[in-house]
């Protein structure tokens, strides 16, 4: 893996980690979750042959520091952010951006405060649990989550959100493994570069589930000024995720805006699971015409 260059940016509230490789007009990429820039490292490389590749950690999460910790997150600040990020390392051309979970919903939003600095957006599973139809029922789902997370802590609301996220009868038929008895003992057992990564998410989570994740979940975009850019942007979804919630969203978009829904190798974390394959799909659909 190349080692990137490492920049740090200040913006309202915030001073943004990030990190650049490869040369040619700018793919921003925008992660999503609990991830930050490291959640790109295992297709990065690959995209850097053609595009000037940049990846950040989102405020609050891993490298970029938040100014007030208690701050309240919202989409439309997060979107600024990458803004900033395209005015730093591509003022004079359009670029490029690939996004995934809460971050293709700051992606989106992007999108439709500023299009004339986007070529094209790739969303790959935006939450947007308020386009679908049976909204409120994910909305009792997601106060579930944060009720469970004041009473009862971290590990039994993520527990609560990831049932949540699942495809109705998934918990029957593919019931989730049992903790280890050990889970220290299990993490050094990891690789260095494993351990690493279930480390950073650890520490972000509770930040995610407590404050990205209910501002996140409920923001509505503007669905007539996105279907007026749908030129600019593919939908796309985890083939092994269909049915679950965080597909759902995209698919139902694709269908109303009359656009082609790409489906990517993998599950909701396929660019984690399947990078080689999720790149190359990527770079493929980056480039259409």
């Amino acid at each position: 893996m190349t080692s990137p260059t490492i920049g740090s940016l200040r913006v309202d509230g915030a001073t943004l980690h990030y990190e650049v490789r490869g040369s040619g007009p700018l793919l921003l990429l925008i992660p999503g979750g609990t991830g930050g820039a490291a959640a790109f490292d295992g297709v990065a490389d690959a995209l850097a042959a053609d595009w000037t590749v940049a990846s950040y950690d989102p405020r609050g999460m891993s490298g970029s520091h938040l100014d007030d910790p208690e701050a309240p997150q919202r989409v439309e600040q997060h979107a600024d952010d990458a803004f900033r990020l395209l005015e730093l390392l591509s003022a004079d051309a359009p670029a490029r951006v690939a996004a995934c979970s809460s971050g293709a919903i700051a992606a989106l939003h992007l999108l439709t405060a500023h299009p004339e600095r986007i070529e094209r957006v790739v969303a790959h599973e935006p939450p947007l649990v308020e386009v679908l139809p049976d909204a409120a029922e994910h909305r009792a789902m997601l106060a579930r989550v944060q009720d469970t997370f004041r009473r009862e802590g971290l590990m039994p609301a993520a527990a609560v959100f990831a049932a949540g996220l699942r495809r109705p009868g998934a918990e029957a038929a593919d019931p989730p493994a049992a903790p280890p008895a050990d889970p220290r003992a299990a993490l050094a057992a990891l690789p260095p570069e494993a351990r690493a990564r279930v480390e950073r998410t650890m520490a972000n989570m509770p930040y995610f589930l407590g404050r990205i994740v209910p501002s996140f979940m409920a923001y509505t975009p503007d669905l007539d000024r996105l279907e007026a850019l749908s030129d600019r942007l593919v939908l796309a979804g985890g083939a092994d995720s269909r049915g679950e919630l965080p597909y759902r969203p995209a698919a139902f978009l694709a269908e109303r805006f009359g656009t082609e829904f790409v489906e990517f190798p993998g599950g909701h974390t396929g660019l984690s699971t399947h990078p080689a394959e999720f790149g190359e799909l990527l770079r493929k659909v980056l480039t259409l015409r």
